[in-house]
């Protein structure tokens, strides 16, 4: 049975591009979306994402199909080893996989978390989100549940992701290195009716405990979306990040009437007041207001998002930001 199907049972239905790089977004002419479709996502590979989701909006896919669709490129590409097929390992050599999506009109959502065997948990997100109940499965329940939907099981280690875990053992023959990296790819499109959706997928740290879950499948910590206000997701330090509900207060913010570029500097201020790091650590979001306004922000630097307008798709370099209070 459809998710929505279960919910509603015996009840009533009721009633141009960016001006400049970083937190200097687009500006909108109005409180409501002009028809333009923006899609916007972190990283440069964002880039491959944010076209593949423009091709199935164009040619008149829902706005859910086109973030499936787009944040699956970084999943199957082997080059990238914070996603997917690429990703690297946990401290046991084992791929755990991480991902979400939501619609920002019904407010669904799906998420997979530490899903083994599968190489899009996008699409198994997808099927949590249509066809059960709960929001989110994980571990061993997750694969259950994505083989009961017939996804096939598949090896998710790539060669050069082995290779990499093989080096790391040799280092930490204990295999009690610190975990690394933070590279999750998010995405969200607002499409030409004003619909806004967001997803996420990440293979997370590498080298983490297994069973680490960090903010990215997490909803209102590495994604939100909402029709009424915007859609936002991240990516960083995953603890840091889940600490504040970083996605959500980002989207709060711009529902309050903050631009994209003022909310997450708001939230960057507020990570850096709550985490024990101060502002040393890896916080990045990307947002687009239910206008269309988008923004772009960090704590460091290094982070680039990819941002599509008027069927174009330019990376840009996004400068840290400057906090003010530190610890």
């Amino acid at each position: 049975m459809h998710r929505r199907e279960f919910l509603l049972k015996g009840a009533t239905a009721g009633a141009g591009f960016l001006a400049s790089t970083g937190l200097q977004g687009q500006e909108g002419s109005g409180s409501s979306n002009s028809g333009e479709v923006v899609i916007i996502s972190t990283w440069p590979f964002g880039k491959d994402a944010n076209q593949a989701a423009l091709e199935i909006l164009s040619s008149g896919g829902s706005c859910l199909d086109a973030v499936e669709k787009g944040v699956m490129t970084a999943e199957a590409n082997p080059a990238i080893q914070s996603v997917g097929f690429g990703g690297l390992p946990n401290r046991s050599g084992v791929g755990e996989l991480d991902a979400a999506i939501q619609d920002g009109r019904s407010f669904e959502s799906g998420a997979v978390c530490a899903l083994q065997g599968v190489r899009h948990p996008i699409q198994v997100a997808r099927a949590v989100l249509n066809h059960s109940p709960h929001l989110v499965i994980v571990g061993e329940g997750a694969r259950e549940f994505a083989t009961a939907r017939g996804f096939g099981v598949e090896e998710t280690l790539s060669d050069k992701a082995k290779e990499a875990y093989e080096r790391w053992v040799k280092k930490n023959p204990g295999k009690d290195g610190p975990a690394e990296g933070h590279d999750t790819l998010g995405l969200v499109a607002l499409d030409s009716t004003g619909h806004i959706c967001a997803a996420c997928t990440t293979s997370g740290m590498a080298w983490k405990h297994p069973g680490r879950v960090g903010d990215s499948p997490l909803l209102g910590h590495g994604l939100y979306a909402d029709d009424q206000a915007g859609g936002c997701v991240a990516t960083g330090d995953g603890e840091e990040i889940t600490r504040v509900c970083g996605s959500f207060l980002v989207v709060e913010k711009m529902r309050q009437g903050a631009t994209p570029e003022e909310a997450i500097s708001d939230t960057l201020d507020r990570i850096a007041q709550r985490s024990p790091k101060g502002s040393n650590v890896h916080a990045s979001f990307v947002a687009i207001r239910a206008d269309g306004v988008s923004g772009a922000g960090s704590m460091r630097q290094g982070f680039h998002q990819a941002v599509t307008r008027s069927n174009e798709t330019k990376v840009i370099t996004v400068p840290a930001h400057i906090e003010s209070t530190r610890k």
